[in-house]
């Protein structure tokens, strides 16, 4: 059987990755932080039937990257997708003028450097046996700078630039790479059972189900097209547009 290692095996997003991929016939690695969740989440998974091997690490010490990959080989075996979507405490949204090094630093670390040492480690696998999947899931302010919403915007950005030209150069490999850039809360997530938990209102924005996500991305792997989606739809248009002078006046008018 094939397998998926899901790297950012929340409740959301992640969750329902594994359960796409499970219920197409794929073994699931599950990886996150806390090994009571992932312990939870691999007995749900069974329940449908699916495989699921879970296995704690942190994914923000990229120096750990080549022991977690030799503990997913022990388990499963190498993977032949790549989910890519993990979050930390630093990546919360912060005005550029208040960025620091420090905060880039753990931002990159996480999005960027630990993605890179895993794909140096699975990549060799994929290209051998001809075919192969590294799949993402990252906020939209990865498409462009957006004014008192930086943070993890430029690790994202530069996480994308990676991203697209690896995916170039599998492309005679058969090796595909898929991105998806998100505006919306999703539905269940931990920031959304988060925010629903203290009671705050929610933030001016849609909700997306996370089932119809994961289906996004195993179509788009599947039919190895499109590389790239922005969900919703226009908010590769929106993002920059609301970037501009006159609509961040606009938008400061409004909230008054």
């Amino acid at each position: 059987m094939p397998v998926i290692a899901v790297f950012g095996a929340g409740p959301g997003l992640g969750r329902s990755v594994a359960r796409k991929f499970g219920q197409m016939g794929y073994q699931v690695v599950l990886v996150a932080r806390t090994q009571g969740k992932l312990d939870a989440l691999a007995a749900e998974l069974s329940r449908y039937g699916i495989r699921a091997y879970p296995v704690a690490a942190d994914l923000s010490k990229p120096e750990q990257m080549g022991d977690l990959a030799e503990r997913i080989r022990e388990v499963a075996g190498d993977p032949e997708v790549i989910y890519y979507a993990p979050t930390s405490p630093e990546m919360t949204f912060v005005p550029a003028t208040e960025l620091t090094g420090e905060r880039v630093e753990a931002t990159t670390s996480i999005l960027l450097t630990s993605l890179v040492e895993l794909v140096q480690q699975f990549l060799p696998s994929m290209m051998e046996n001809g075919r192969g999947a590294i799949l993402t899931a990252q906020g939209a302010t990865a498409l462009t700078g957006v004014p008192k919403m930086s943070g993890p915007g430029p690790a994202m950005a530069a996480q994308r630039n990676y991203l697209q030209a690896l995916g170039k150069e599998l492309e005679p490999k058969n090796v595909f790479v898929g991105r998806m850039y998100i505006s919306s809360l999703i539905e269940n997530s931990a920031i959304h059972q988060t925010l629903e938990k203290s009671g705050k209102k929610l933030p001016d924005m849609a909700l997306v189900n996370p089932d119809e996500l994961a289906e996004k991305l195993w179509r788009m792997q599947e039919k190895r097209h499109p590389h790239e989606v922005s969900v919703p739809a226009l908010s590769k248009l929106y993002f920059p547009l609301t970037a501009t002078a006159p609509v961040q006046k606009i938008m400061a008018r409004f909230a008054k």
